[in-house]
């Protein structure tokens, strides 16, 4: 797929757009263009992580072909200098209301427990980071993201507003789509070729 932001060949619905970014994103996560932009994203978010000076930052596991920020956290010795949390999702249910999402306090060793979506969590207290590093399968110049249909960040940053959010994300999947209601705006997206502040 060679469609960029600007093209009217990606999907307008949103499984299809999903589907086609995870698809792009994996070519592109296989080329050697990759590790550089890993780099790149690290120098930048280290950047402006020294800009906002924040005391505790909210923190994602990664998936295939996300930027890892736990590992970056933890290659620059963020869990000496500030409060890390990572996510606890959970699923919808009768018994439990909506799906929802809280960040406990991780201490940076490995995690023992895992979410309702089998993810990796900590076993911290529950807490509110001042600035949350958000992954973005896909997002635009106006800060909206996609994710991958769950709504869990985009429910926990409506009932946060004050919280900075920093969305994590690779230039190639930079996609227009039409923006819904439930869709929270980012602070400010990071790729690794620039800074979009909306």
């Amino acid at each position: 797929m060679n469609a960029s932001p600007t093209d009217n060949t990606w999907p307008h619905e949103r499984n299809e757009l999903r589907r086609a970014l995870r698809a792009r994103r994996q070519e592109w996560w296989a080329s050697p263009d990759a590790r550089l932009a890993e780099n790149r994203l690290g120098e930048q978010l280290q950047g402006l992580l020294q800009q906002l000076e924040p005391m505790s930052l909210g923190l994602y596991w990664a998936l295939d072909g996300e930027f890892n920020a736990a590992d970056w956290a933890l290659a620059h010795k963020l869990d000496a200098t500030l409060q890390l949390a990572l996510p606890f999702a959970r699923k919808a249910g009768p018994n439990q209301g909506p799906a929802s999402m809280s960040f406990h306090r991780w201490d940076g060793s490995a995690p023992t427990r895992r979410d309702e979506c089998d993810i990796p969590t900590a076993n911290g207290a529950v807490m509110v980071p001042e600035v949350l590093l958000v992954p973005c399968l896909g997002f635009t110049r106006e800060g909206y993201r996609l994710g991958y249909g769950g709504g869990y960040f985009d429910r926990w940053l409506e009932e946060h507003p004050g919280v900075t959010t920093i969305g994590l994300g690779w230039a190639c999947c930079e996609v227009p789509f039409e923006v819904q209601p439930h869709d929270q705006p980012l602070t400010i997206v990071l790729t690794e070729i620039e800074i979009i502040a909306p």
